[in-house]
């Protein structure tokens, strides 16, 4: 694998700890600016919406710039995003900069897939994806955890200094793709009017309707982790830092194991990840009275997750033929898009009266639904006779030549 990617994968650590970390800091942010815990958890709403807003902006926007220029001033925004953060004396300036840095997020990832992807073999492609997004996946083994660890035991000051230095990791990662990533020419005869014909593929849709549910099971169940596991487990509250280390490993294993296979059978690697990931998701509400149980099922919860991040990422842009920069940064709106609705119908239930593991329900029947559309794309691509991503040989990225374009998946 080529060493441009740890460049990429270092801005993707630094982003995808700014989105996580602040989950485990609602209650320090809210005493802090003196606002509830559901008032400061829109810096967890806002930012999604701000991915899924920001994904197709700034895409649209750097149509015309370079990847590789457009990926550092990417870095640039999430860094001065930061700032704002870190130095906010109010807490309307602090959603500000969460904003801010959010509409890095989606394009960064969207573009950073289409880099990768272009810079090894063809048979490699979902390898190169996944090695990207594992800065993400590993974020949830380091950042998070200690960004929780350091809350409960020194205080808010000092995890708003770790916030703070979050753009420390922006910039490291700045550095790294102006001095590792090639400049790679720019799709001659790529217009928004191209980029934008590929959403009126139904494999498209399809592939993010997969996002959509598929990542949103995940997240109706782990958005509620902590009192599920202090409350039903019966877990400490310190002890969640380490179920949150847990999850961050299995998400590392997933994400390394979906895009190996990816890029040998693409839509069986989604049918099994699915369909496993709704079975434990069901599973979940039984081995959550138990501390072992929960243990286990928390880290495949992680594993089977991000198992689908690969493919699904892989999948729209083999079928986004031609144009497939937007589609990949509006896939990863619809991440968070799913983050926000799984969050969402999560409390719902819990807001009903049915329980903390009533959300795990909530998950599973998401992802089942994501299979479902998955079997339904499966089937109109036999019918069809178009080849899949992975199985039968991936079309490759041709950079200049939109008609053969195509191979590559964020919260969140």
């Amino acid at each position: 694998m080529p060493l441009a990617l740890l460049a990429l994968a270092i801005g993707a650590f630094g982003i995808g700890t700014t989105e996580f970390v602040i989950m485990g800091l609602l209650p320090e942010v809210a005493g802090t600016y003196g606002v509830s815990i559901p008032t400061a958890g829109f810096l967890v709403t806002g930012y999604a919406l701000g991915v899924v807003l920001g994904a197709p902006l700034m895409t649209v926007l750097g149509t015309r710039i370079p990847r590789k220029r457009m990926l550092m001033l990417l870095m640039g925004l999430f860094i001065l995003g930061n700032v704002i953060s870190a130095l906010a004396p109010a807490f309307g300036a602090m959603l500000a900069g969460r904003v801010v840095a959010s509409l890095a997020h989606g394009a960064f990832f969207g573009i950073g897939a289409v880099v990768a992807a272009e810079l090894v073999a063809p048979e490699k492609k979902a390898g190169a994806i996944a090695m990207m997004f594992t800065g993400l996946t590993v974020a949830n083994v380091v950042g998070v955890p200690l960004g929780t660890l350091v809350g409960q035991h020194l205080g808010w000051r000092v995890t708003f200094l770790i916030v703070a230095s979050l753009g420390l990791l922006g910039l490291l990662g700045l550095l790294g793709i102006a001095r590792l990533v090639p400049d790679l020419p720019r799709p001659q005869g790529v217009r928004i009017r191209h980029e934008l014909a590929a959403f009126r593929n139904v494999q498209v849709l399809l592939a993010m309707g997969m996002t959509v549910l598929g990542f949103g099971g995940v997240f109706a169940a782990i958005t509620y982790i902590t009192p599920m596991m202090t409350n039903v487990a019966g877990f400490a509250d310190t002890s969640v830092t380490w179920l949150l280390v847990l999850l961050g490993l299995g998400m590392v294993a997933g994400n390394l194991v979906g895009g190996r296979f990816a890029d040998r059978a693409l839509m069986p690697m989604l049918y099994t990840s699915l369909g496993a990931l709704a079975v434990v998701l069901a599973l979940f509400t039984l081995t959550a009275h138990d501390r072992v149980g929960a243990a286990v099922t928390i880290f495949l919860i992680g594993a089977l997750g991000f198992a689908t991040v690969p493919p699904l990422q892989k999948r729209v842009l083999d079928q986004a033929a031609g144009a497939p920069t937007l589609a990949s940064a509006v896939n990863i709106g619809a991440f968070n898009l799913g983050n926000a609705l799984a969050a969402w119908l999560g409390g719902l239930v819990i807001a009903a009266g049915l329980g903390w593991t009533a959300p795990n329900w909530v998950g599973a029947a998401l992802a089942a639904s994501a299979l479902a559309l998955a079997l339904v794309s499966g089937a109109l691509e036999r019918r069809t006779g178009t080849r899949a991503g992975g199985e039968g040989g991936s079309r490759v990225i041709a950079a200049g030549a939109p008609a053969a374009a195509a191979v590559p998946a964020a919260h969140h």
